[in-house]
């Protein structure tokens, strides 16, 4: 499994991996339509043609994942798309994924960020069921509804490589917390379908399965799966403490469960043994954190409208 970086935002922050086996290849998540001459020069690299991708499977459409689908699948011409069911009507039409993305950045940076959502074909998709299979060469790529991060989320699994492909439900490793070449990982739990107890449920999933290597699209490839399971599970469970107790509303509220996470990392990274402490720790976390604290204060507050 090759991991190739879609250069979103940063070096090392998002990453799309691509798969061969007899000849045959597929791409896990798109990334940015930016991403799409990186990609097809990977493909080069691996002495294959276009014609030689059978699947482009999409862990979810939240776009530094899925962005650049439509364009990438037009330079595909045999590839089909895997994506959950509830995903594939936003690859068809992407009007509402525009329009919802330019409610939050404002046109002109979100063009920036994403450039044109090109749609796909409807027979160019396949809408995944939990537990569909899918042969590459000699090797087989099973499906799992993985709820939690987002309702239209997926992971996959490579029985014959013992390896999951698992989006953003193991959360995010980046290098450059690593120590000693022993990786950690932190929940993600930006907006907006943010469900705590089926994440939970989902990451015991993949844990169940005994992979020897997780591949997250924040960041690479990673081992020692089971251990980067439990760590990311008692976080979650520290997030949705945070933002049980935090007192107040609206901004103020916000503001509180920011600081708690703030606090949490910093604990954690004494915990890890991170070469990233302090202010610097939290400079390079404020984006995860500001989007974590957001999808904490929605879930929250949906969770509460449900209980009256």
């Amino acid at each position: 499994m090759a991991t190739i970086d879609t250069g979103y935002l940063r070096p090392g922050l998002a990453a799309a991996f691509l798969l061969v086996s007899d000849g045959q290849a597929a791409f896990f998540d798109a990334g940015v339509n930016s991403a799409l001459p990186t990609l097809l020069a990977a493909l080069a690299e691996a002495n294959l043609a276009p014609e030689a991708v059978r699947y482009l499977f999409l862990t979810h459409i939240h776009l530094d994942h899925a962005g650049g689908t439509g364009q990438l699948m037009a330079a595909l011409p045999q590839a089909q798309v895997v994506v959950h069911p509830r995903g594939a009507r936003h690859l068809i039409d992407p009007t509402r994924l525009w329009q919802a993305t330019c409610a939050v950045y404002g046109e002109a940076k979100a063009f920036e960020l994403y450039g044109y959502l090109a749609p796909v074909a409807a027979d160019r998709i396949h809408q995944a069921a939990d537990g569909d299979r899918f042969a590459l060469g000699r090797l087989e790529i099973v499906a799992y509804d993985a709820p939690g991060h987002a309702h239209h989320h997926l992971f996959f699994a490579i029985p014959a490589l013992s390896a999951v492909v698992t989006g953003d439900t193991l959360g995010l490793s980046y290098r450059e917390l690593d120590c000693a070449g022993r990786p950690s990982v932190i929940p993600t739990t930006s907006p907006s379908e943010l469900d705590p107890a089926a994440l939970t449920a989902t990451v015991r999933r993949i844990a169940a399965l005994s992979p020897e290597r997780a591949y997250l699209t924040h960041f690479g490839g990673v081992g020692d799966v089971a251990r980067l399971a439990a760590d990311h599970n008692r976080l979650l469970e520290g997030y949705v403490g945070i933002v049980r107790s935090a007192r107040g509303s609206g901004a103020a509220r916000h503001v509180e469960v920011l600081e708690g996470l703030q606090t949490l990392m910093s604990e954690e990274a004494l915990r890890q043994g991170w070469p990233l402490t302090g202010q610097a720790l939290l400079e390079f976390l404020a984006w995860d954190l500001e989007l974590n604290a957001q999808g904490l204060g929605i879930w929250w507050e949906r969770s509460q409208r449900l209980a009256t």
